[in-house]
């Protein structure tokens, strides 16, 4: 198979013309175009991605970190990275985590590789210190809250989004009020908590452990908490759940168990999963895809810039409720 150059010299033209042509380049004479077009298709060349990695400094490929693939609201954010990402002729390479430590610093070592351009992380295991380390050989952004005075982010306000759906079920009257929380030691836990907690006291009231439920990531972790809802003897009249698909969950099998939503138990999920809308569960919305958007952006944006754009930058989504029937 010939090389670039052998290809320049059949087609008589200039090795940078060639590489023009295969980049598709606006700025080439249409018969030379052809001409290489003609050469490359009879000699069957096959441009090496490791050449033009190393001449332009770029790999074209951006590295995504998520905890697990099968998430609606993960998707959702993805969908709006992949859009932004087609249109700027980037490919992506997904990785999923299952929050593990050592799988995410792989991806990281990845950038520290020059193996991909720059990085998206959804939600992370590693410490800050270890994002501000590898942040050093290229950019990344995070798609929650962090605390490194390096790493940009594009997050909602996990704070307000539950300040908000507890201030909404306290003037419903509720009074004896619980939560589900994803991992209980991520940045967006530690937040949605301190609103959830902080409202209630302002009310009177001591948060109860047993109304607390942590470490729910699925929809059957959302039903097994409407299993243990039942078996309380000072159950809470209303939940506060994270995401919709947990909220879904607990919906269904609470209705199953003959629990009358909202009479029984008032709930309230915190994202946009469509499922909340499909079965009227009342939401303290924000946009996930548009947040895969800026994600991009903001990660594009330093890349082409060489890590030069000035200092940390956040962006943040505000939420809005969106009342439905099971409040």
């Amino acid at each position: 198979m010939p090389n670039i150059k052998e290809i320049a010299k059949l087609a008589g033209v200039s090795v940078s013309t060639v590489s023009r042509v295969l980049n598709n380049h606006k700025y080439v004479n249409e018969q030379k175009r052809a001409k290489v077009l003609q050469i490359i298709e009879e000699h069957n060349y096959v441009q090496n991605s490791n050449a033009v990695h190393l001449s332009t400094g770029k790999t074209k490929v951006l590295g995504v970190t998520l905890p697990m693939v099968n998430n609606q609201y993960y998707s959702t954010i993805l969908e709006g990275i992949a859009a932004e990402a087609a249109r700027h002729d980037y490919k992506l390479m997904v990785c999923q985590t299952n929050n593990s430590l050592e799988h995410e610093r792989s991806i990281l070592q990845l950038l520290a590789n020059k193996k991909i351009d720059g990085l998206i992380m959804f939600s992370r295991a590693n410490s800050c210190d270890t994002l501000t380390e590898y942040a050093e050989y290229g950019p990344i952004i995070t798609c929650e809250a962090n605390d490194t005075t390096t790493v940009s982010s594009v997050h909602i306000d996990h704070y307000q989004t539950f300040l908000i759906g507890m201030e909404y079920l306290i003037q419903k009257g509720h009074r004896r009020i619980g939560y589900c929380l994803g991992r209980k030691n991520s940045f967006n836990s530690q937040h949605r908590k301190r609103a959830y907690e902080e409202k209630l006291r302002s009310i009177g009231m001591t948060p109860a452990p047993e109304w607390a439920f942590e470490d729910c990531v699925t929809i059957q972790d959302g039903m097994e908490v409407a299993s243990k809802l039942t078996q309380l003897a000072n159950r809470p009249t209303a939940m506060i759940v994270s995401c919709n698909h947990i909220a879904a969950g607990l919906y269904k099998e609470a209705s199953r168990l003959g629990l009358n939503i909202p009479n029984d138990i008032a709930i309230i999920g915190c994202d946009d999963q469509p499922i909340g809308e499909l079965l009227e569960i009342t939401t303290v919305s924000s946009s996930s895809n548009r947040m895969g958007k800026y994600a991009f952006e903001m990660l594009h944006e330093r890349i082409v810039n060489q890590g030069k754009v000035g200092e940390k930058e956040e962006q943040v989504l505000l939420p809005v409720l969106v009342e439905r029937k099971s409040t």
